[in-house]
């Protein structure tokens, strides 16, 4: 059986910083891609950061680049999203996702991912 779960969430004021961990079991990680995907209320699932475990590769949507930054540790299964400055805007469920996808490449398409975590609550105070 596949797991996603996504930990790290919290409280945290403007300008404040917080780690998410993906810990994923039941699949060969190096095939997948990981991505993080926000939710904030009312609003649509929109990705803004992947990682393809097989080659490393990264990317940021411009809203979170140069603030947050994801890595991976294959020994443990596991990605992590460093989220720095953070902003009122960012308030949200935040989902992690793992698709089985070539290295290098990655999708943004909610659609198209294979397993889903339950999502953690990142809430940002001004």
């Amino acid at each position: 059986e596949v797991q996603v779960v996504e930990s790290g969430g919290g409280a945290v004021q403007a300008g404040g910083s917080l780690r998410l961990s993906c810990v994923t079991s039941g699949l060969v990680f190096v095939d997948y891609a990981i991505m993080w995907f926000r939710q904030a209320p009312g609003q649509a699932r929109e990705a803004f950061s992947c990682i393809s475990i097989g080659d490393g590769s990264r990317w940021h949507g411009l809203r979170v680049k140069d603030r947050f930054t994801v890595s991976k540790d294959n020994a443990k299964n596991t990605v992590y999203l460093q989220m720095n400055n953070l902003k009122p805007e960012d308030t949200g469920v935040y989902y992690c996702a793992a698709d089985r996808r070539p290295p290098g490449l990655c999708t943004t398409d909610p659609a198209e991912v294979d397993y889903w975590g339950k999502g953690t609550l990142v809430t940002v105070s001004s």
